[in-house]
């Protein structure tokens, strides 16, 4: 006896045979062979092998708990390592001395350093090279390591051999004067710790401002073991009346 909704699945169609109550009742036969074809030798009753309708299986694989101390401890180790490298270009370039500097907290000037190293034997270092520019007013911005904050001379390049002129370039916080005052320092690392200058020169440029360049002449050892005995070295243009000319405040200009 089946008091049941009954499928019975063809070649071509599915019917739907409704309730009946008695399977081998005359009057579900009847009703049977209205609803299959009529060249259908399907047989009359319940399929010998059920219809089963497959079934995605999915494994537990769940994603580990937001909560769960690993995924926490894996956020924090995330969140660390980009504001480290954040916090590490922010680092580059300092403003050095009080006051005088325009209001730019998203370091919109551009400044471009190019070093060159002397050509005299033992003249290249393997050490890292900084620079601190000054305007008249005394203020200005502190680069502590050239190559970290802008080299521009390409992957693999080695920096400051001799003979090399090598450039850099990065943004920094703008300057309200041009720079006319450098100190050039090295840190005295690396296998070859002397290093033979000959100038670095600067320029430096803003949304809306003037183009200021200064050249800085060196011609010196930052070594420890050459004269003048020390690992830098401060150049003063300020009161150059030849380099006076880029002295002025650098007011806005219209483009």
């Amino acid at each position: 006896m089946f008091s049941q909704t009954l499928l019975y699945v063809t070649i071509t169609n599915v019917y739907k045979l409704g309730e009946y109550a008695t399977l081998d009742s005359p009057a579900t036969k009847k009703n049977l062979s209205q609803l299959l074809p009529q060249k259908c030798h399907c047989p009359v009753g319940p399929p010998s092998i059920p219809f089963i309708a497959p079934r995605l299986v999915v494994p537990n694989r769940s994603l580990p708990d937001r909560k769960s101390p690993a995924m926490k401890l894996f956020c924090l180790l995330l969140v660390s390592f980009f504001a480290a490298a954040y916090a590490s270009s922010e680092r580059a370039i300092a403003v050095a001395g009080a006051g005088g500097l325009l209001s730019d907290p998203e370091q919109q000037c551009v400044y471009t350093v190019y070093v060159r190293t002397g050509s005299i034997w033992k003249g290249g270092t393997d050490s890292a090279i900084g620079v601190t520019l000054l305007g008249s007013d005394g203020t200005g911005v502190r680069i502590a390591d050239l190559e970290q904050w802008g080299g521009m001379m390409g992957a693999g390049h080695d920096y400051y051999e001799r003979g090399n002129l090598d450039i850099f370039s990065g943004r920094g916080p703008c300057m309200e004067r041009a720079p006319c005052w450098a100190n050039v320092t090295s840190d005295g690392a690396g296998a070859h710790h002397g290093w033979y200058c000959n100038y670095v020169e600067v320029t430096a440029t803003g949304p809306h401002m003037g183009c200021a360049q200064q050249l800085f002449t060196v011609e010196q050892w930052l070594a420890t073991d050459a004269s003048p005995y020390r690992l830098y070295t401060a150049v003063d243009n300020c009161g150059d009346k030849q380099a006076a000319k880029g002295q002025e405040v650098r007011a806005s200009i219209a483009l």
